[in-house]
């Protein structure tokens, strides 16, 4: 009997090594469309599972945090829901699918607040730094970089006048071109290095007027809503709700985008 158990437990933990293996060694391709099989099948939890291990792997798609979402809604978990959306929109701006979704999940957060207004040139800057994902306006940068070097390099081989003349029309419109992606890359990475949205994964949250559990309440705000951190001390962080609100609340209680 001993020795049946002994062998019983080595085959047992030789299968859940290899299964286990197995699960590992795929691809993120393939836990993807497992996920999506999963889905389909109802198993919410198993699907999030999935695309949370695609994200732990350090790989990043709209795709995945679309589906992921689409999970977490299902799953009744709307901060969560809200967080995935939101990230899926930082990399695939417009989406309508994504802006859809997040537009259906504000009419289930228990909280309306009016933003408080911008001034027209900062709306331009963000609806232009919105307009296309960063990894797209850096590729076009470097694309017309190339086109530019190109024409200068026609201009200095070529003597034929026909081709002179469009080789300046080439660099001079790649030059604004770069000029333009430029501007919108800077205003993109001025928005990603001062952008702290985050997103309140509480029930119900009361902020403090200061970081301390027995400061006065300053609002109460529930689960879903976006804020924006603006500094942080000993486990809590200073939000600013879109009125112009601000108030402390526990590290926890929220989940940066």
């Amino acid at each position: 009997m001993r020795n049946f158990n002994r062998r019983t437990l080595f085959f047992v933990l030789f299968i859940s090594g290899a299964l286990s293996a197995h699960t590992f060694a795929q691809t993120p391709e393939q836990l993807f469309e497992h996920g999506n099989v999963l889905y389909r099948a109802g198993d919410y939890r198993g699907a999030a599972a999935l695309y949370d291990s695609i994200i732990n792997q350090g790989y990043r798609s709209a795709e995945v945090y679309f589906n992921l979402g689409n999970s977490r809604y299902r799953l009744e978990q709307l901060a969560q829901a809200v967080l995935a959306y939101e990230r899926a929109a930082r990399l695939k701006p417009r989406d309508p699918d994504i802006e859809h979704n997040l537009r259906l999940l504000s009419v289930k957060t228990i909280d309306r607040i009016e933003p408080v207004p911008e001034i027209f040139f900062v709306q331009w800057m963000r609806a232009a730094g919105s307009l296309l994902s960063a990894e797209t306006v850096k590729v076009l940068f470097l694309c017309f970089w190339i086109l530019f070097f190109a024409s200068l390099a026609v201009l200095a081989v070529v003597v034929r006048s026909g081709i002179l003349h469009g080789a300046r029309i080439v660099m001079i419109g790649s030059f604004v071109c770069i000029c333009a992606w430029g501007v919108l890359m800077g205003i993109q990475s001025l928005e990603d290095t001062t952008s702290n949205d985050s997103i309140i994964t509480g029930q119900t949250v009361t902020a403090k007027s200061s970081p301390d559990v027995k400061s006065v309440d300053a609002f109460v705000i529930h689960e879903g809503l976006k804020v924006k951190m603006t500094d942080a001390v000993a486990g809590w962080v200073k939000i600013t709700l879109a009125d112009g609100k601000v108030g402390w609340i526990e590290a926890a209680q929220c989940e940066k985008i």
